[in-house]
């Protein structure tokens, strides 16, 4: 199995398996002399762990992570970071009644068709368990940005709708209330609906899809690589690259088709010795570009595949069956999602703004 690995100056190379002893990363390229905060690590992996609510997955990880290599006295060294997470509430019964069945909606099929000889636990590679490394290499990329930019570059994410219910993100976004719901909602108003509406479909065996907005502030004019490492491109590699997201938009998005080639440009001006636009449909970048807006981009999460419902599906001799999924599962997968969109997006600015900068005499 190739592609491994994401980034370009700043790289990462994530291994393991949902059910397997542990999972890890080595995160490479990475600048010297750089304070690593291995609480703050642990802190943004606590945002993702499974078992925090009845909202998410009742599977209990800890998620305790150990630096291996690449840092001494509290910076990094330059060297190659390596990190690991042991596994340690794996239940691999869960999966033994449909070991040889095929989960609809699941990487099961694409898997078995090309290696033949796959990990059906939990879906093994292609899990969602993997993302936990991830969440710890945009944790250093973040601790990377902060030095850099002088804590000025913030990268904020919420969730905006759930199933059919979503909030007027215009009007009603709270940076501070984000993190201490269980939704990752910038919206007090719509928490009630949110529960009611996850267990309703959990009762019931089934599960629900959520829209994520990713906002980056303070993000200078000039990151990103045209025509082949555009910011825009890099960030949708990121985001498309995370188990069950299925689509991405930027700035206004599919909603420009609304609007004609005069309302949907961004006009700009000059006043105050500063340049001023006066809309952001673009989300903040221009030709690949960060223009120095903020950059505002949202994706969608699939509704979880594995429910308690039963589906039709075929066994690996090809065989008509039914199939019904158990085990531990989040009812709304997009939830526990949302820091690592953070991760991928803190990645991918910290690797092109080292880019950008190795350009600069």
């Amino acid at each position: 199995m190739s592609h491994n690995s994401f980034g370009n100056l700043l790289k990462f190379t994530t291994w393991g398996e949902s059910h397997g002893e542990a999972i890890g990363c080595v995160v490479d390229g990475f600048p010297a002399g750089i304070p690593i905060n291995t609480k703050y690590i642990q802190s943004r992996l606590e945002l993702r762990k499974p078992g925090q609510s009845k909202f998410t997955t009742q599977r209990k990880e800890k998620d305790e992570v150990n630096i291996l290599s690449g840092v001494f006295n509290g910076k990094s060294t330059g060297a190659p970071i390596s990190m690991i997470i042991y596994n340690s509430d794996q239940r691999i019964k869960d999966y033994s009644e449909i070991k040889n069945k095929f989960r609809p909606g699941h990487a099961d099929y694409t898997y078995f068709m090309k290696y033949k000889n796959y990990d059906y636990r939990g879906g093994g590679r292609s899990s969602a368990r993997e993302t936990a490394m991830r969440v710890a290499a945009g944790a250093l990329a973040e601790l990377l940005l902060k030095k850099i930019s002088k804590n000025k570059i913030k990268v904020t994410s919420a969730v905006i709708q759930i199933g059919n219910e979503k909030i007027d993100n215009n009007t009603a976004w709270n940076n501070n209330f984000i993190n201490k719901n269980p939704f990752f909602s910038p919206n007090k108003s719509i928490v009630k609906k949110w529960e009611d509406l996850i267990l309703m479909h959990r009762k019931k065996g089934s599960s629900l899809g959520a829209v994520i907005e990713v906002r980056v502030s303070n993000c200078p004019v000039g990151i990103g690589e045209p025509i082949y490492q555009k910011l825009d491109s890099e960030l949708s590699k990121a985001i498309m690259s995370i188990n069950a997201v299925k689509g991405i938009e930027f700035g206004t998005g599919f909603n420009l088709v609304n609007y004609d080639g005069t309302t949907g440009s961004d006009q700009i001006n000059y006043k105050n010795k500063k340049i001023n636009f006066h809309t952001n449909h673009a989300g903040g970048i221009l030709g690949g570009i960060s223009s120095g807006q903020d950059i505002v981009f949202r994706y969608i999460v699939k509704p979880t595949s594995s429910v308690l419902s039963e589906k039709n599906t075929v066994t690996k001799n090809f065989k008509n069956t039914k199939i019904r999924t158990k085990g531990r599962h989040d009812p709304c997968v997009g939830i526990r999602a949302v820091p690592v969109g953070i991760a991928m997006t803190n990645f991918v600015i910290g690797d092109l703004l080292l880019i950008h900068k190795s350009k600069s005499l």
